[in-house]
């Protein structure tokens, strides 16, 4: 939906989005079903009333403006319900989850993917036949997506969010490049484009721009520990060898 695009942050690019299984819309449209399971309840019972010019044509029209209440009544709701149903959306993005609903006064509720220790995917015997399930998000806050009920394709979106997560872990600690901004083209007369290409890839590394004799940018204690902490992980995963965590270690303490 191009709501949820609108709200994209920058260079945040959208991985899946998914909806709640139709059962969901089914079991909020039940006051319109009931309603037109009574109009035809009445619609069989009108007609067992007798067609002559006395009270059984009065009762007749009563009980057609009664059937066509219902079924208008009903449709009306069915279709408020549809536009709920379809205006609630789950998806991944390179850097959150998020929820959005409302039809009319939108409301985005997202959990950033760093935030995410655990997912949880309870799936009973019909959510395995029709393809649904409930997924609990842990969180290490106590705001954000908590569970998504009777999601469709739930262990995709499990999956794609997990991928997800892992490859902001990566950026994160530096063992995988960060995507860098679009290269532009030089100003007339001014640098070469060699350089600009050069400048380009030092922005796609993820790392400051600096001149080749020049030191690294220095980093705060809070980030050191951060990325150590992230990378440490990384290793006992095996994502990055040990070699690799300990040239990485004494770059970051070069920084402080």
């Amino acid at each position: 939906m191009a709501y949820l695009d609108n709200r994209l942050a920058s260079g945040e690019q959208l991985l899946r989005r998914e909806h709640q299984h139709w059962f969901v819309l089914a079991a909020n449209a039940r006051y319109a079903i009931l309603a037109w399971i009574v109009a035809i309840g009445v619609l069989i019972v009108s007609g067992a009333v007798p067609n002559d010019a006395g009270a059984g044509s009065t009762l007749r029209q009563l009980l057609g403006f009664v059937v066509l209440i219902l079924i208008v009544g009903g449709l009306l709701y069915f279709a408020w319900q549809v536009l709920r149903w379809q205006n609630e959306e789950f998806a991944v993005t390179t850097r959150r989850v998020l929820q959005v609903e409302g039809v009319v006064n939108k409301q985005v509720i997202d959990s950033s993917l760093e935030k995410i220790n655990d997912a949880i995917l309870s799936e009973s015997i019909f959510g395995r036949m029709f393809g649904f399930g409930d997924l609990e998000i842990l969180t290490a806050s106590e705001s954000g997506i908590s569970r998504l009920r009777m999601l469709r394709q739930a262990d995709d979106f499990k999956r794609s969010m997990l991928d997800a997560k892992h490859d902001l872990e990566l950026e994160l600690s530096g063992a995988r490049p960060m995507p860098g901004p679009a290269l532009r083209a030089a100003p007339v007369g001014g640098a070469s484009s060699a350089s600009v290409a050069a400048a380009g890839a030092g922005a796609g590394a993820g790392l400051p721009a600096q001149s080749s004799a020049g030191p690294a940018s220095a980093m705060s204690a809070d980030d050191v520990t951060r990325t150590l902490a992230n990378l440490a992980d990384l290793r006992d995963r095996g994502a990055i060898s040990a070699d690799e965590y300990e040239a990485k270690k004494a770059d970051l303490l070069r920084r402080l």
